[in-house]
C-alpha cells in the first residue's frame, strides 16, 4: 500500500490497517474536512504523525495545532478529540500497548 495514494471521504475519517499484531497496530489515516463529534480513550498509547495537511485536537480540555509534519504522543487512557482538519489530512497512527512491551 502507498501512504499517498488515497480518496479523501466526504465525511469523517476513514482508517487502514497497515500491520498488527498482540501489541502494535500501525494505520493510516484520511481525514475529511467534515468531521463527527467524537471523543476517543482508548487502553492503548497512540502515537501520530501528521503527514500532510493540518489539524486541531483537543486533549484533556487543552488545544494543540498540529501542521504537516508534526507528531504527538498520546498516552493510553486520555481523553481526546479531532476538532477540525484540512481536507484530506493524512495520519500514520501507531497504538500499543505500554505494559505488554518489555
Amino acid at each position: 500500500m502507498n501512504l499517498f495514494k488515497h480518496s479523501i471521504p466526504e465525511f469523517g475519517e476513514d482508517f487502514y490497517t497497515l500491520f498488527e499484531d498482540n501489541n502494535l497496530k500501525i494505520s493510516k489515516i484520511v481525514s475529511s474536512n467534515k468531521l463527527e463529534k467524537k471523543e476517543y480513550c482508548q487502553k492503548e498509547s497512540e502515537f501520530v504523525a501528521l503527514l500532510d495537511g493540518e489539524a486541531t485536537l483537543e486533549i484533556e480540555g487543552k488545544e494543540i495545532t498540529l501542521k504537516k509534519g508534526d507528531t504527538l504522543y498520546i498516552p493510553s487512557f486520555t481523553k481526546h478529540k479531532v476538532l477540525k482538519t484540512s481536507n484530506g489530512a493524512l495520519w500514520l497512527a501507531i497504538y500499543f500497548n505500554t505494559n505488554k512491551l518489555s
